[in-house]
């Protein structure tokens, strides 16, 4: 909607300068071309300025493939996994522990 209302370059600005910007369920679906290009730009501007949160349920070595194209791929990861801090979770999901699904009933009538 930024390009089409020539706001995009605002935008751009707006996100490079946040101090955090957070990527929430990275990876659920493919990127498509203008979106490869629209999240390098983004990155570009915020790398070795602002942080970059990303969430993900997929392992890392998986991220090229939902990138696509090889060369946008590698530098988007570049950006991303350089200086990085990585932190993996193990076990199951806390709604998934939490589901009335997955507890028994411990009350007895």
């Amino acid at each position: 909607m930024a390009k089409a209302d020539g706001s995009y370059s605002r935008l751009l600005a707006r996100l490079a300068k946040l101090p955090l910007l957070i990527l929430d369920n990275w990876g659920l679906s493919p990127l498509q071309a203008a979106e490869r290009h629209d999240l390098l730009e983004v990155l570009e501007d915020r790398y070795d300025r602002a942080s970059t949160l990303v969430t993900s349920q997929f392992p890392i070595s998986t991220w090229h493939e939902t990138i696509g194209e090889p060369t946008l791929a590698d530098a988007l990861l570049d950006r991303l996994i350089h200086q990085a801090h990585k932190i993996t979770l193990k076990g199951e999901t806390k709604r998934k522990l939490r589901s009335p699904l997955t507890q028994t009933d411990q009350s007895v009538v």
